[in-house]
């Protein structure tokens, strides 16, 4: 399974986000809620998943997009299920390390 994974450096901060590759580039909508999967933001590389727990075991701030690298970033302990919304049914969760 493949996502795109996108790493920005700011300061001593790493700013990882990563979606599931066949969300890239679409709007999900719901209610006052809007999810933009923008290319410009999510799409990096498009890299397998274990490559991307591993980028988001080191992130300081953390943006996920979609329900299987969520479910696995649950698996792994790396995000809790109660941080996630969905919206029209696609995952999504933020993490902020402090």
């Amino acid at each position: 399974m493949k996502v795109y994974l996108s790493e920005k450096y700011v300061g001593r901060d790493i700013l990882v986000a990563v979606c599931d590759e066949d969300i890239i580039g679409k709007t999900f909508r719901e209610g006052n809620l809007k999810l933009e999967v923008k290319e410009s933001f999510y799409g990096g590389r498009l890299v397998q998943v274990e490559d991307a727990l591993k980028a988001i075991e080191q992130a300081t701030i953390v943006n996920l997009a979609g329900n299987m690298i969520i479910s696995k970033a649950i698996e792994a302990g790396l995000i809790h299920p109660e941080g996630v919304i969905r919206i029209q049914g696609v995952a999504h969760a933020q993490k902020v390390i402090l």
